[in-house]
């Protein structure tokens, strides 16, 4: 089957991903490879932006590759690579910023909010991001980037920085990325408040033992006004209640629905009951994950061939780049 055209999408190098990384985006690399030609990538550059050291920035980086692999990005068809390994996007980043206004890059909410995260480093790669960014997308023409609603204002103004470069230089040798809204399920954490994620512990790792996954739900909050087992519950306003409706069978999901409302079932019940499910729907991504972390080195050989592979794509790119630019 014909392909409907190049996705490019990248992350930052975490470590072992989580339920919030795997429904926010991994499920969705995965199904995005049966339609379009598929280039994600590891981005380490971006994350110095934020580190102040990089210690751990081998391992995290090693970590989510051997996640996404195991949850089935497929390498013998799509492109798994480092960001820092194919060094033209620096070359590219370093040209984009010539046509772009730093007003406009010191306006943009993305960079305001880091502002107000991380007062005492504000960072020339902090304010040339969204630049560096869009060199990611464009290097490897792509043609669709897969976003939330809420991320969609980035690509637009990666479309601006794309405008910017083609007017000043006569030339259309840089592609506009289309952007493919795709649904990004906002995962709350196990405190039933915020987001999930590593900083506030409040994750459940895709890697964890059947054991630790236990441990991580019994943590979770449920319906905060329910204080007894004999009190009816609200499944409307419950995180668990919710992740069921993610991971467990509908005739289940319904049991609990009916039950929690009356009482029938306590929240220990209904945490044990979804935390038996997950760990059913991630026993596969487990067993093949230990299969691959059992040779770091195949992981390393498919990063490889990856970088290859995107080199050759951003190396004609940057041809015509320098072409369209003019320079000696």
């Amino acid at each position: 089957m014909a392909k409907k055209g190049r996705v490019f999408s990248g992350a930052r190098p975490t470590g072992r991903q989580h339920l919030g990384n795997y429904l926010g985006a991994i499920k969705n690399y995965v199904a995005m490879q049966n339609d379009y030609e598929c280039v994600y990538c590891i981005v380490d550059v971006h994350a110095l932006t934020t580190v102040e050291t990089t210690q751990e920035l081998k391992q995290n980086t090693f970590e989510m590759a051997l996640d996404w692999l195991a949850a089935g990005i497929r390498p013998e068809e799509s492109i798994l690579f480092v960001q820092s390994h194919v060094p033209e996007v620096m070359e590219l980043h370093t040209y984009l910023s010539m046509v772009t206004q730093f007003g406009k890059l010191t306006d943009l909410p993305t960079f305001k909010e880091k502002v107000r995260q991380q007062p005492e480093n504000i960072n020339y790669g902090l304010v040339g991001y969204p630049v560096l960014m869009t060199a990611d997308i464009v290097l490897y023409k792509t043609d669709v980037v897969p976003v939330g609603i809420d991320q969609a204002p980035h690509i637009e103004f990666a479309r601006e920085i794309v405008r910017s470069f083609n007017y000043r230089y006569k030339t259309k040798v840089l592609i506009e990325p289309q952007v493919k809204h795709t649904e990004v399920l906002k995962v709350v954490g196990l405190d039933g408040k915020d987001k999930m994620g590593k900083s506030l512990n409040n994750h459940i790792e895709l890697a964890s033992t059947p054991e630790e996954t236990v441990k991580r739900v019994k943590e979770m909050v449920t319906d905060p006004a329910r204080l007894r087992r004999t009190d009816p519950g609200n499944p409307d306003i419950c995180n668990v209640f919710t992740m069921h409706k993610l991971f467990s069978p509908q005739e289940e999901v319904d049991m609990v629905n009916t039950e929690c409302r009356k009482a029938g079932i306590g929240c220990v019940d209904c945490k044990l009951r979804f935390a038996n499910n997950l760990n059913k729907h991630l026993e596969p991504f487990r067993a093949k994950r230990a299969e691959l972390a059992s040779n770091p080195n195949n992981i390393q050989d498919i990063l490889n061939d990856g970088a290859k592979r995107a080199r050759a794509i951003a190396q004609q790119t940057m041809v015509e780049v320098r072409e369209a630019m003019q320079l000696p």
